[in-house]
């Protein structure tokens, strides 16, 4: 057997997968509180790897001042070599953007995993801290896409820029088409406002493509935002980790000397 830990460190949360054979067999996300509780986390999910023939870590951010001492500890933790997409592994998709751009690790990692679920042109939604609606071309091609804050930002952003706005959690609203009290009334904004942003964009997308393509929504929030939303084709929560995943399996320019030290 062969075992593959991934980590994605987000801005807020990090995503933990365990690989055995190929197939993602366990998968958490974690609340980025502290170091010591999220190296611990992928230490357990390396331990349950213990039989593999070969076992590696693989581990991609958006968040370095988290994922820097995350790695030293992990490493600490487990005796492995921690290999870095974008360090030691190379992001498995081509892009078509303006020179000098750098786009954030999740994005390209998502739309590597989606195009290579559907082997089509397809359009991922990320919904986590931001919403990310990216278009994947025919060939593989990541082509871009747009950003916007996600609930939590919006909502947050509603609290600490009024006096009025109190904190809200982000909740599906509910099906009453007006907010009756102002907690539902930014429930009923953020939500919908969201959804109808990702709709527009989608229907730009297809307009600009000459075809409407497979949509693919990924994130903490996929499921709250997009469960009954008939323009999403899949929902894959842990789409992040595929990329990582897909990012190791490619990389065949290395020895894949994965020995513990």
């Amino acid at each position: 057997m062969t075992g593959l830990i991934t980590v994605s460190v987000g801005n807020t949360r990090t995503q933990i997968g365990r690989f055995e054979d190929g197939a993602l067999t366990a998968s958490e996300h974690v609340v980025n509180a502290d170091i010591e509780t999220v190296a611990t986390r992928v230490a357990r999910h390396w331990d349950a790897i213990e039989g593999a023939d070969e076992r590696a870590i693989a581990l991609a951010s958006v968040n370095d001042s988290f994922a820097h001492p995350l790695e030293a500890d992990v490493e600490t933790r487990t005796g492995a070599t921690v290999e870095r997409v974008g360090r030691d592994l190379a992001v498995p998709i081509g892009t078509q953007l303006d020179e000098g751009t750098r786009t954030g690790l999740d994005r390209l990692l998502c739309a590597a995993a989606a195009y290579a679920r559907v082997k089509q042109a397809c359009i991922v939604i990320d919904a986590g801290t931001a919403v990310t609606v990216d278009f994947v071309d025919g060939v593989g091609t990541f082509q871009g896409g747009a950003i916007a804050p996600g609930m939590r930002a919006q909502l947050a952003a509603l609290h600490a820029s009024t006096d009025a706005l109190p904190e809200v959690a982000p909740e599906e609203p509910e099906p009453e088409a007006f907010g009756k009290n102002t907690v539902e009334a930014m429930r009923q904004g953020v939500y919908w406002g969201i959804r109808g942003l990702v709709q527009k964009l989608v229907e730009r997308y297809a307009e600009a493509f000459g075809a409407f393509p497979m949509v693919i929504a990924t994130g903490g929030d996929a499921e709250l935002l997009f469960r009954d939303d008939e323009l999403v084709n899949h929902i894959v929560p842990d789409l992040a980790l595929h990329g990582i995943a897909a990012a190791f399996e490619s990389d065949s320019g290395r020895a894949h000397d994965h020995a513990e030290r």
